[in-house]
């Protein structure tokens, strides 16, 4: 039998079992809590060590990254130092040239005003002959007086007014004669100085303007590419070539090469084909084809958008296709520098703005103007002028007797048979020369305004000039007390000789003398 002490001795020991037990699971949890805790110490600082390595590794990247790119950066700036350096020599040589030419103009200018000294000191040797004729024709006249006195036995008067009446009839003669051959040279003498001028004018501004109108540069990646487009024993280059109808020019200039052609639709399709095929990287024969193709397709779609757009802004419609697409070809078409379709629509806003303005046909005659060059548009294609191919066209396309009207006559090539012709070749004027519209710099238009009023006012009597409507124009005020209405003729005369001797200038200078007279009185 169990004794009561042995019980409370065992669940004693039973109750410090279970406390041994407890602390023991106790303790053996912390343990492994911290085992726990120091392997995520250890985990993070692998991670924050690894972390450190790998932010080190990029900071050495980054900076490598940054010397090449620094390298690159500069090796660009030093291709453009000097890509920049060349077109500065380029420019200061042909500075160079044209001060050259402008000095050899000057010398033949000083030649020209000796020669003109000459012919005045010839004048004034000629007058004092003159004069001394005058004196032996007098003295001659006395005679024959006095002879015809004995002999006819007329009186005194009779006789003065016969002699006085022969003498007349042939100075008269003889200053016609005179007037007649002094005319003939001096015409003689300007034809031959305006073709030095043309000739001068085209060899200073022939090579700029056509290398301008009828070349087109494509950039290229690398200097690698000029290989590929060439082909193997060239059969890229002639495929392309006779494809485009332009020549490829690929000479030293880095990283680019020249599209040469007259015709400026094929150029354009050119240089979209060949960017497409450079951007590609599949340069062969059967490729070039196909980008060619679809190029030409752009080119024409673009010309038709750009002439239709310009017709919807003016509210025209019913317009043919054809005339359209031959319209739209204007784009690429200039004239001293000036876009002929934005020419053809400022053209066409004037002359409806005139015409809204005077209560004509606004419609029709923007119709007219927007397709009096018109056949500009095929100049390259056909023979003919853009006058006779433009009106064909319009024929062909049953154009109204306007348009018709107004495409010969802004060339005078028949008469204006409707008032808003007129309107159409005014508009056309205007456009063409108001100042900036074509190739002429601001600072030599205003030269050309100041030198022309400056030779109007070297004139003895003048008191004030203007050069009006972009210089075409120049109106010269003379003093009336000093200047007769007889001498008006020969001063704008004189001016426009001069004019013709001593300028540079498009078209022809309209010299309008006024001599204005004035009575003032006061009623009091």
């Amino acid at each position: 039998m169990i004794t009561p002490p042995l019980i409370l001795a065992a669940g004693i020991a039973l109750v410090l079992g279970l406390l041994m037990g407890f602390l023991a699971a106790r303790n053996r949890a912390r343990i492994q809590q911290e085992l726990e805790k120091q392997k995520g110490q250890d985990e993070a600082s692998r991670i924050l060590k690894r972390a450190e390595t790998e932010a080190e590794n990029a900071r050495k990247a980054g900076e490598l990254s940054g010397r090449e790119e620094g390298f690159r950066l500069r090796e660009a700036w030093e291709n453009e130092e000097t890509r920049r350096r060349e077109e500065i020599e380029r420019a200061e040589r042909r500075a160079e040239e044209r001060s050259d030419a402008l000095d050899r103009q000057f010398e033949r200018l000083n030649s020209r005003d000796h020669e003109l000294e000459a012919r005045s000191e010839a004048l004034v040797t000629r007058e004092t002959d003159v004069e001394r004729e005058a004196e032996d024709v007098a003295a001659s006249a006395g005679e024959a007086r006095r002879k015809l006195e004995r002999l006819a036995g007329m009186s005194q008067v009779e006789a003065k007014a016969e002699i006085v009446s022969d003498l007349q009839d042939a100075a008269r003669a003889e200053a016609a004669n005179s007037l007649r051959e002094i005319k003939d040279q001096a015409q003689r003498d300007a034809e031959k100085e305006a073709r030095k001028i043309v000739a001068l004018s085209i060899q200073r501004m022939a090579a700029d303007l056509t290398a301008e109108t009828t070349v087109s540069v494509v950039h290229l990646p690398s200097d690698d590419m000029k290989g590929r487009i060439i082909g193997r024993e060239g059969r890229n280059i002639r495929s392309f070539e006779q494809l485009t109808g332009v020549d490829v020019i690929i000479d030293d200039t880095p990283e680019a090469v020249v599209l040469s052609a007259f015709d400026p639709v094929r150029r354009e399709t050119a240089r979209i084909a060949l960017e497409r095929l450079v951007e590609d990287g599949r340069i062969h024969p059967g490729r070039i084809e196909e980008v060619v193709e679809k190029a030409a397709a752009e080119v024409e779609k673009g010309m038709i958008e750009a002439a239709e757009e310009i017709l919807f802004e003016l509210g025209l419609h019913n317009v043919h296709a054809e005339i359209v697409k031959t319209l739209g070809r204007l784009r690429f078409r200039t004239s001293y520098g000036q876009n002929q379709l934005q020419h053809a629509r400022e053209v066409a806003l004037l002359a409806g703005n005139m015409a809204g303005e005077m209560g004509l046909d606004v419609q029709g005659t923007k119709r007219a103007a927007i397709l009096h060059d018109v056949g500009k548009g095929m100049t390259h294609e056909h023979e003919g002028t853009h006058v006779e191919l433009g009106y064909r066209l319009c024929s062909k396309h049953n154009e109204t007797a306007l348009v018709l009207n107004a495409i010969k006559a802004h060339h005078d090539e028949e008469p204006h048979f409707f008032a808003e012709t007129f309107l159409v070749t005014a508009a056309d004027a205007i456009s063409g020369s108001r100042p900036g519209a074509r190739r002429e710099m601001l600072d030599g238009y205003v030269n050309r305004l100041e030198k022309l009023e400056e030779l109007a006012m070297e004139e003895e009597g003048v008191s004030r000039c203007f050069a009006i409507q972009a210089g075409r124009e120049l109106r010269v005020m003379v003093e009336p007390e000093s200047v007769g209405d007889g001498q008006m003729a020969q001063i704008s005369e004189s001016v426009a000789r001069r004019i013709e001797s001593e300028l540079q200038y498009p078209g022809q200078i309209k010299v309008v003398v006024i001599r204005e007279t004035r009575a003032v009185d006061f009623a009091r």
